[in-house]
């Protein structure tokens, strides 16, 4: 009995998400159709000149944005950023430092503070009752 290997493909926004890219700045051959696993694969592995194109110089996705600036993607809402952003830009916004930019990265790092300490917190108790248990 033969068994049918299905290609496994992915919608070109799925692929786009997951190579970090904002999908209406890629080639259009790349935006038209499915994209298999194995052309996923080959992509990360050796990204063509388009690619790493976008990943350097953008525009990026809110995603990245929002990772290159240090803040959440509700903290871009917030700001009033909605439109994907290229790196000069991410540059421009680090530069000028505005009031919102700087409130949502305080928030980020707070977020960042709390999890660490229930982490902690977590661990401790996980510790207490494994030791409880001997």
């Amino acid at each position: 009995m033969t068994s049918h290997q299905n290609t496994q493909t992915m919608k070109p926004a799925t692929a786009a998400k997951k190579l970090g890219v904002y999908l209406p700045a890629t080639p259009s051959e790349f935006q038209e159709g499915p994209v298999s696993r194995a052309e996923l694969n080959a992509l990360q592995a050796d990204p063509p000149q388009w690619l790493r194109d976008l990943r350097r110089d953008g525009p990026h996705p809110r995603p990245v944005v929002a990772a290159k600036l240090g803040v959440s993607i509700a903290g871009l809402a917030r700001g009033g950023v909605t439109e994907a952003l290229t790196s000069g830009q991410i540059e421009a916004l680090k530069d000028e430092r505005p009031e919102w930019l700087e409130k949502e990265r305080a928030t980020q790092a707070d977020v960042r503070k709390e999890t660490a300490r229930i982490a902690e917190r977590d661990a401790a108790r996980a510790e207490k009752a494994a030791r409880a248990e001997d």
